[in-house]
């Protein structure tokens, strides 16, 4: 079942700041891409974009990654 969640303007930007950061790990990277993908539409989170949005929620990212990856996290389907 999709989900209807949608990412915030403010996730967005978050999330466009962490992709032109040359300093943001490949695991913020990957969860702010799935979190700008999904900017105006219901798509849902990856497996993988939301292992790296794990990895980059329990590390040592800064805010805007860890918003663009909580963003993301939320747009995961929940498995049975």
């Amino acid at each position: 079942m999709a989900k209807s969640e949608v990412t915030s303007k403010s996730a967005a930007t978050a999330a466009s700041k962490v992709l032109r950061s040359p300093g943001a790990s490949s695991a913020a990277k990957s969860a702010a891409g799935s979190a700008l993908s999904q900017r105006g539409t219901t798509k849902v989170t990856s497996s993988g974009a939301a292992s790296a949005a794990s990895k980059a929620l329990s590390g040592s990212a800064g805010k805007s990654a860890k918003s663009a990856a909580g963003s993301a996290l939320t747009q995961k389907p929940r498995s049975k």
